[in-house]
């Protein structure tokens, strides 16, 4: 009855400012953590003696790591508090990485890109509940710039710990530094998390359904584009454009780059526009951008395109987190978890998918079918209540 009393009580705590700037650091803290890991792959494949079949398999346990955490995330946080599962979850990543940096084995490289999955699955499915809770709070706009330090905190990652490898300091070093890095920031982010994770009551578990199962859809859609430009952009322009390999990043990095400015200006974008407006014209940009990277012959009108896609996509997730919070159908320490793995699912299944569509019949058919469903989500925002 105590416990019972004392999570009661801490479930009138008002989110303000502190834990805004709280919601803040915990973006980033995915971001970074995430994104470090990114160049160790080589070192890893190296050290383990894999080709890239079995890499790629090898990789899918992080994301069924992430998949299988986040449900069970949001249920801890409406039992334990967003600040309890946000701390277990970031020191999973940090036990990780090391991990990760030393292993040579395959079967110690499964166990480190589990929980290493784990952890992010954990830290994401956490800081998204939070921020749904958080943003509410504030009767304003906020998610967008919560996103986008999840994306600057990408490329701060991935672009400190290649700098760090390149100037000589081991896989293992390179990851000491990052774990002191995330702990730093963990500690200043943990005293304001929330000590609860829903103010709503129900079931443990629940199959999304309703509002929650449609924005879960349009979650995976979204999240499936960014995948297929994240994994697919390099081999278009060097296959069908003929752009030198060293040189066909530059599709995911124009992505990458208009999907960060959007996402930290979209807390303004979406006060001016509208959520509604946001989605319609959001979804719009970006299949036009895929069209256009996938249609016009000339490379430089390709990474236009893709940076098109970054603009279109980059305050369409967050939109739909605010409409999770908003919807009464399930309570949002399910229903954020849901739709966080729908969307995850979109990611994971993108390569595969995109794939099997091109060796059918070509990577451009693949791309524009993924243009046509993102018209379908711009067509979703005349209809979904935001």
């Amino acid at each position: 009855m105590t416990a019972l009393n004392t999570h009661t009580s801490q479930q009138q705590i008002s989110p303000g400012r502190l834990e805004q700037m709280a919601t803040r650091i915990a973006f980033f803290i995915a971001g970074f953590g995430i994104a470090a890991w990114a160049p160790l792959v080589p070192y890893a494949k190296a050290r383990a003696g894999l080709d890239e079949g079995t890499l790629g398999l090898l990789l899918l346990c992080l994301g069924v790591g992430s998949i299988l955490a986040m449900p069970i995330a949001g249920v801890l946080a409406g039992r334990f508090g967003c600040r309890r599962v946000m701390a277990a979850g970031s020191l999973l990543i940090c036990l990780a990485l090391p991990l990760l940096a030393t292993v040579s084995t395959v079967p110690l490289l499964i166990a480190g890109l589990f929980m290493f999955g784990a952890g992010l699955g954990t830290v994401d499915s956490t800081v998204n509940l939070q921020a749904v809770i958080v943003e509410r709070a504030s009767g304003r706009p906020m998610m967008s710039g919560f996103h986008g330090l999840f994306s600057l905190g990408g490329i701060v990652g991935a672009a400190g710990v290649s700098a760090m490898l390149g100037l000589g300091l081991s896989p293992l070093g390179a990851t000491l530094v990052v774990v002191a890095l995330l702990v730093v920031a963990l500690l200043k982010a943990a005293p304001h998390m929330l000590p609860y994770g829903s103010q709503s009551s129900g079931p443990a578990f629940a199959v999304p359904h309703g509002v929650v199962l449609f924005i879960g859809c349009l979650c995976f859609v979204v999240f499936l584009a960014e995948g297929a430009v994240l994994d697919w952009s390099a081999v278009f322009l060097s296959a069908e454009r003929q752009v030198d390999a060293a040189y066909a990043g530059l599709g995911y990095a124009a992505f990458a780059l208009t999907m960060t400015v959007g996402r930290l200006t979209g807390n303004t974008i979406v006060h001016k526009l509208g959520a509604r407006r946001v989605i319609v014209m959001g979804g719009s940009v970006a299949a036009a951008g895929l069209l256009l990277a996938t249609l016009a012959p000339a490379w430089e009108a390709a990474l236009v395109g893709y940076a098109l896609v970054g603009v279109g996509c980059s305050n369409i997730v967050p939109v739909l987190y605010t409409a999770v919070g908003k919807q009464t159908v399930m309570p949002e320490a399910i229903a954020v978890p849901a739709i966080t793995t729908l969307g995850y699912a979109g990611i994971l299944a993108g390569p595969a998918l995109i794939g099997f569509i091109a060796h059918g019949s070509s990577l451009s058919i693949a791309f524009g079918l993924i243009a046509v469903m993102l018209i379908g989500v711009a067509a979703s925002g005349k209809v979904l209540k935001v």
